[in-house]
Order: C-alpha cells, then structure tokens, then sequence
C-alpha cells in the first residue's frame, strides 16, 4: 500500500507542476515586446507629425518673444 501512496503523490506532483503558470510565458512577453514596439511607432509617427512640430514651435516662438 505504501507504494501506492508514493505513486499518488508523484502524480499530483507532477499534474501541479503541470498546471501551475508563475509568471509570463515567452509568448506572452513576445507580444507585449511587440504591442510596445507598435505603440511607441505610432506616438513617434504622431509627436513627429507637422501639426505638433508647428504647435511646438508656435509655443516656444511666443514663450521667446519679448515684446512686451
């Protein structure tokens, strides 16, 4: 019987090993790489853009103007 026990412990060790997930896989750090890859592309893409380039200049030419 004792030999039974100890196959029964080593097959819930084992299907606990099995199931348990601590942390991240590879996969999901992968994607995340990427979905961070693809959102600083897109703000790059967007601070870069004419409209905030000119915003930004507009803001620092009426900052430096002193006439006042």
């Amino acid at each position: 019987m004792e030999i039974a026990n100890q196959i029964r412990a080593v097959q819930v060790r084992l299907t606990l090993l099995m199931v348990e997930d601590d942390g991240m896989s590879t996969v999901e750090y992968a994607i995340g790489t990427i979905a961070a890859a693809a959102f600083g592309a897109i703000l790059y893409t967007v601070v870069t853009g004419d409209s905030i380039v000119s915003a930004l200049t507009n803001i620092i030419s009426r900052a430096l103007n002193t006439n006042v």
